[in-house]
């Protein structure tokens, strides 16, 4: 076993991210020091692809080459496991936000790579497979876990699992002595009562069951680690910074990343508000340190300021919940904010009609606030915060900011909060290609004939001969598969490529590549106003049922489906349904125990004949993240329904369910959950 405490200080002499980290660079000195040599792999969202951007950012600075790779989810590792097992040069193999769930020292994983190549794991999801943590063996020693400082709160899981583990062989002799009391109970009933050889062996039954009832103890509490659902600890970006921070390199650059990979934990519900708050003060420390102190901080939506040309800083903010304010116009930031949403009920007529009197209550006209912010008079945005202190809680807007952070972009760009680049950044990841989206032009609303108008987004191509481009796959030979098996593939093939082209785009946009950062502003702008556009339909034509577990709705049709097969962008659907939802469902709920059912939505994927599931958990307070415990849930309705499924991502909460089986699959999971 093999797992990584947090370092100390940089003379910490147990084994730590330093030693690990090391230990890859003395086998740069050693081996061969080759692209192929060491291989990052990273999931596809913000937080993994912050880390991998860091990781490589501290290797490329060591001398260190390296390949990345984006996979997709469990098909695409499989695939690229096959690939790796064959390189004779690799010898560290980084896993960013993959596999913490899976025994990877098996055969069906990476036990076959053998003992020069180390296998590192950087993944927040919990629960974390046991093995990985505490197996032994000559296979498990190559498992090398990144902890967070859990790992010490697992006392008892781990005393029940090296109990099982080492208790497996006992237990078969056990039912062979088991086998033999049972023949010589005759030749017992013989002897005189009391005899030595019946005390004997009622001594030993009696030691027998005892450690049955141990064994189904330790049993019980590895369930019930497994079984708690999926949560999520130190955002894998946060876990590279501590590294660089050991290292002495940090800096601005290493220290955005790392608040863009708790930002996205944040926004996503992965983590508790409290959770959050505190890892807020540790950045904050580190931005103090790494920028100079300066007045005129950025202090709310309205407030900004431009120090110089070149300036990069990094200040504090007080962020409203308002999406993309900076960039959008007021309104519109405000009605496609689920918690303006679930405040005001604005998926209806009325409530569309409370948030205008709002704003015209605080002294804003239509005309205003329907302009882009930065057009807006600069009276109006000033007053902004304190109008909104002052009018807001009538209408039950009370936790309208939240501490955050943002960063200025010298003369190039306008300064960009943490919460505007992981929009602009997660639009990359699921919707720069494979999907089309119609993204506003600026004066669109309102201008016209000549100034109006949209038009479609389009990701610009990206420069030949770039470093860690991905390596096209070899043609197929003809005849060798049927047709259909052949159309599956390729489309899949496509699919993937799609997946794999946003990868970069994000990579390159967190890269400092200003024109298509700022281009990705409006892209998360058309990708939320498609989210709210398909939550308000379903709201509005009430097409979510209602089950004694869960609620549940099904989009089988309409403009934006081919978006919503995406599983990331689902996920953010029901993310948003379930916040815009929450006090309407609860003050329904009148007269008993208030609580909010969990969340699934399904979406038909046309193409392939199948349809996404979703699953998320409710909490009955903005800020409180509950385990999501579909899972299990999930793995069970398909062991009883027969319903053919496939897993297409790392999050365990997504399933492709087979369009014939949705039905049966969906009717499992309300009996399996009630």
């Amino acid at each position: 076993m093999v797992y990584l405490s947090p370092p100390t200080s940089s003379h910490d002499a147990t084994r730590t991210y330093l030693t690990a980290y090391r230990e890859i660079l003395a086998n740069r000195r050693t081996r061969a020091n080759t692209p192929s040599a060491v291989v990052l792999l990273a999931a596809l969202e913000v937080d993994s692809l912050c880390a991998c951007r860091m990781l490589a950012s501290l290797l490329t600075r060591d001398g260190v080459q390296h390949r990345i790779e984006p996979v997709a989810g469990y098909p695409a590792l499989v695939a690229l496991k096959e690939q790796l097992s064959k390189s004779q040069e690799l010898h560290t193999l980084v896993l960013l936000n993959i596999g913490s769930m899976l025994d990877l020292a098996s055969e069906d994983w990476f036990g076959e790579f053998g003992q020069g190549v180390r296998i590192h794991v950087i993944d927040s999801r919990r629960p974390r497979s046991l093995p990985n943590l505490f197996g032994v063996g000559e296979s498990q020693e190559c498992i090398v876990v990144w902890d967070d400082g859990e790992v010490a709160k697992l006392a008892e899981e781990r005393k029940a699992f090296e109990e099982t583990m080492f208790d497996e062989s006992d237990s078969d002799s056990e039912d062979d002595d088991d086998e033999e009391e049972e023949e010589d109970d005759d030749d017992d009933e013989e002897d005189g009562e009391g005899t030595p050889r019946k005390k004997r062996k009622l001594n030993g039954g009696a030691a027998k069951r005892e450690r049955r009832e141990k064994r189904d103890e330790y049993l019980a509490r590895l369930d019930k680690y497994y079984t708690a659902g999926t949560s999520h600890g130190q955002s894998c970006a946060g876990t590279i910074y501590v590294l660089a921070t050991a290292l002495e390199r940090a800096d601005n650059a290493l220290l955005w990343l790392a608040i863009l990979g708790l930002t996205h934990q944040y926004l996503s519900a992965r983590i508790k508000r409290s959770t959050y708050e505190q890892m807020y003060e540790v950045f904050s420390d580190e931005v103090a340190r790494l920028n100079v102190s300066v007045p005129g901080t950025i202090n709310d939506a309205g407030t900004k300021q431009q120090l110089t040309a070149d300036d990069t800083g990094i200040r504090p903010s007080e962020e409203m919940r308002f999406m993309l304010v900076r960039h959008w116009n007021l309104y519109d930031a405000m009605y496609h904010s689920a918690y303006v949403m679930s405040r005001l009920r604005a998926w209806n007529e009325k409530g569309r009609k409370q948030l205008g009197g709002m704003l015209a209550k605080m002294g804003f006209s239509l005309q205003q606030c329907q302009q882009a912010f930065i057009h807006m008079d600069q009276d109006l945005k000033r007053s902004l915060r304190a109008k909104m202190d002052n009018y807001a809680p009538e209408y039950g807007l009370i936790e309208l900011t939240y501490a955050s952070f943002t960063r200025s972009f010298g003369f190039r760009l306008q300064p960009l909060s943490a919460a505007d680049v992981v929009e602009g950044v997660g639009a990359l990841l699921e919707a720069a290609e494979g999907v089309k989206l119609e993204v506003e032009l600026e004066g669109g609303r309102g201008g016209g004939e000549w100034f109006g108008g949209s038009k479609a987004w389009q990701l610009p191509t990206r420069s030949e001969g770039k470093e860690n481009r991905p390596l096209a796959p070899p043609p197929a030979k003809e005849g060798e598969k049927s047709t259909q098996q052949a159309e599956e593939e390729q489309r899949e093939q496509k699919e993937e490529e799609w997946w794999v082209g946003n990868f970069w785009a994000a990579y390159d946009a967190l890269g400092m590549n200003i024109n298509l950062l700022r281009n990705s502003l409006p892209l998360a702008m058309a990708l939320q106003r498609a989210i709210v556009r398909q939550g308000t339909a379903l709201i509005s034509k009430r097409a979510i049922t209602q089950t004694k577990s869960f609620r549940l709705a099904t989009i089988r049709e309409g403009p934006d489906l081919a978006l919503f097969a995406h599983p990331s962008t689902l996920s953010r659907l029901a993310l948003w349904l379930v916040d815009a939802t929450r006090n309407w469902v609860q003050s329904m709920q009148v007269g008993r125990k208030k609580r909010l059912l969990p969340f699934v939505i399904a979406c038909a994927k046309e193409e392939a004949g199948t349809f996404v599931v979703v699953g998320v958990t409710g909490a009955g307070e903005m800020g409180d993240v509950r385990p999501n415990t579909f899972n299990l849930a999930f793995l069970e309705a398909r062991d009883r329904s027969g319903a053919r499924t496939r897993q297409v991502t790392f999050d365990t909460s997504v399933v492709e369910v087979n369009k014939e089986d949705l039905h049966k699959f969906l009717e499992t999971l309300a009996m399996r959950a009630a």
